[in-house]
């Protein structure tokens, strides 16, 4: 690889390490500095990302560079830099829509008097997830992996003397070390078959003997799935996300919409290849075999349709996107699940921006209402903050999935993967998620935006300074038209080792879904206008909302998450409580208090036996050595 290129790598990666550096040392009582620095990093990354992407646009076999780190016995781990379509790719989402987002935070944040810790921790969660992203081997990627962790906690806990964001970040925290405990002993069951933790050595082994992993491909392949769990949220481990809106709404908006909960999906897409090998089992449990791609699918999609039914009861304006992002990582899961990785990487890609520019809106509104949060206390803000109106119905309408908006594009090719490969469960389902979408959207749009002022706060509400609202217009605008870009031929050309044919021109690309899918696409469309029409009737005029009527108990187990939390809380009180229960008892009465206290009480109550023959008198010490002797003369005479 050019140096050059080398360069720009290393500035891509360590800037914003930089800036958190520098920050820390030299800028914790400048906002305005810390900024500056934050921005500036991410910036620069920014656009060494676009000449990267520029660069090898005309070079279709982007380079991969590394050096050798630490050498134990057969273990070798490089410290490198994979570059492709994929990291290229992945590289301007995090750079672009974290940038957008890092200026926004200075406008949204100003006047917290922790501004400068916010910006460093920040700029170190970029710092990590573009380490994630450049990795070449599990190894390095893992580390990175738990750097995302622990600055995912710093952010989410932001405002740390508030109980609920301090309980937000521990669950967050322990939720992923589940998933990753998983993820690392897939790493060791890698390196103890294949010999390797490179992923391109390790791919080039199993495209040599597909069968390398024997009966353990899916075990593996299912470990290295708990990772992707843990970050990216997936039913089991999903409950941490939505406590984690606790955070300032920048933070929901860049970790929890664009790119950590992204990491999980980005992993599984980098490492496809071995959810591809074929599993080698014994024939008397071959009747057992399972394929790990059937797993991640249907996780996925239960993912989806869960949260997706929980997002129609909720009343917080940020946990309704909270749910509405689990629901969409599920849909990308169950893409590379029915094997669509392109198609999954393509969702993340449009998720990216109109997620971001959702939450991002959500902030202005709460910002103008004085952290007001609940939909049910809004109304009628699109005539008080037009600008924040037009850009959120845009991002919603790209979540929902109305052409020509970019969701559409993306959503009905994950559609069309499923409907493709034969999973017509999983196509029904997600054409059911997409239907609740756009209810759970289109109920929000109207309760918050639509109607008249429901509180006090609305009729003092403005718009939001133009350091808020210009990074709306920026999201806005490939929310809108990412579907044009042509990131799905982009991505089908790396996914089929090879490259795809570009649509002939824009309105090509417009009516590319009907006419190659017409089915998927044409029910997405439907779902959506069913939804609609579901919201409208329900919500137009509401004051309250009316589905706890109509559903009764069905909307109270909704709007309680299906009581999912106080499950785990049971589990954990009579599992993990009634084991530390019972060690304790074991501690108190049998170590501490039979073993160490007897021993202490014994030894005591003799000193205080012996202490009684210390008199201090001679006759009694006369005595005593008499009585010993003629004890002394009876064993003898006895004998």
């Amino acid at each position: 690889m050019h140096p050059i290129l080398i360069l720009f790598l290393w500035l891509i990666l360590f800037l914003p390490l930089a800036a958190a550096v520098g920050i820390t040392l030299f800028a914790l009582r400048s906002p305005a500095r810390s900024a500056q620095l934050s921005i500036g990093a991410i910036g620069a990354a920014f656009g060494l990302s676009l000449a990267l992407f520029w660069h090898f646009s005309s070079h279709p076999e982007p380079p991969e560079w590394y050096i050798n780190w630490l050498s134990v016995a057969d273990l070798k781990i490089d410290l490198g830099f994979r570059l492709d379509p994929l990291s290229l790719l992945m590289l301007l989402i995090v750079t672009g829509v974290g940038g957008a987002i890092h200026i926004y935070s200075w406008g949204y944040l100003r006047g917290d008097r922790s501004v400068p810790r916010f910006f460093a921790c920040l700029s170190f969660f970029t710092f990590s997830m573009l380490g994630i992203v450049l990795a070449n081997n599990f190894v390095q990627m893992f580390i990175f992996w738990e750097l995302v962790g622990l600055s995912s906690y710093l952010l989410i806990g932001f405002w740390h003397e508030r109980p609920a964001a301090a309980d937000a970040a521990k669950k967050a925290f322990l939720v992923n070390r589940l998933g990753d405990f998983g993820f690392l002993i897939g790493i060791l069951i890698l390196w103890n078959v294949l010999g390797s933790v490179h992923f391109q050595t390790l791919q080039g082994k199993l495209a040599d003997n597909p069968h390398a992993l024997w009966s353990l491909t899916t075990v593996a392949g299912l470990l290295i799935f708990c990772g992707a769990m843990g970050k990216s949220a997936q039913f089991p481990l999903h409950v941490w996300l939505p406590d984690a809106m606790e955070g300032p709404t920048p933070v929901s908006a860049l970790i929890h919409a664009a790119t950590m909960v992204a990491a999980g999906v980005y992993m599984l897409c980098r490492v496809f290849f071995l959810f591809q090998a074929a599993p080698q089992w014994p024939d008397d449990i071959a009747w057992l075999q399972v394929s790990a791609l059937d797993v991640i699918a249907w996780i996925g999609g239960i993912t989806a349709l869960l949260s997706a039914l929980m997002a129609v009861q909720q009343n917080d304006i940020k946990r309704i996107l909270a749910y509405s992002t689990l629901s969409q990582l599920g849909y990308m899961v169950m893409a590379v699940g029915v094997n669509g990785p392109g198609q999954g990487m393509y969702h993340l890609t449009t998720h990216a921006f109109f997620k971001a520019l959702l939450f991002l809106g959500a902030g202005s509104v709460i910002l103008a209402l004085h952290h007001e949060q609940d939909i049910w206390k809004m109304g009628g803000l699109a005539k008080k903050m037009p600008l924040t109106y037009w850009t959120f119905l845009i991002g919603t309408l790209a979540l929902c999935g109305v052409p020509p908006f970019s969701g559409f594009y993306s959503k009905d090719a994950i559609l069309a993967a499923a409907f493709e490969h034969g999973q017509f469960v999983l196509f029904g389902l997600g054409v059911g998620v997409a239907m609740l979408t756009a209810l759970y959207m289109f109920r929000l749009v109207w309760v918050a935006f639509g109607g008249s002022a429901r509180s006090a706060a609305v009729n003092h509400a403005q718009e939001s300074p133009r350091i808020i609202t210009l990074p709306l217009i920026a999201l806005a605008i490939p929310s809108a038209l990412a579907g044009f870009f042509g990131i799905d031929h982009y991505l089908a050309g790396y996914f089929s080792h090879g490259r795809s044919a570009e649509a002939a021109s824009w309105l090509h690309r417009l009516v590319a879904p009907f006419a190659q899918a017409p089915l998927p696409a044409w029910a997405g469309l439907v779902a959506v206008g069913v939804g609609f029409v579901a919201a409208w009737q329900l919500y137009r005029e509401a004051k309250t909302d009316p589905l706890p009527r109509l559903l009764g108990g069905f909307a109270q187990a909704m709007r309680e998450r299906f009581y999912f939390d106080e499950l785990y809380a049971k589990i954990i009180a009579y599992t993990q409580d009634a084991l530390a229960t019972v060690v304790d008892g074991l501690d108190r009465w049998i170590l501490a208090g039979t073993l160490v206290r007897g021993v202490h009480g014994t030894v005591e109550l003799a000193g205080r036996l012996l202490r009684l023959l210390q008199t201090g008198n001679l006759q009694t010490y006369a005595l005593v050595v008499a009585t010993g002797v003629l004890l002394l003369l009876y064993c003898l005479i006895v004998r």
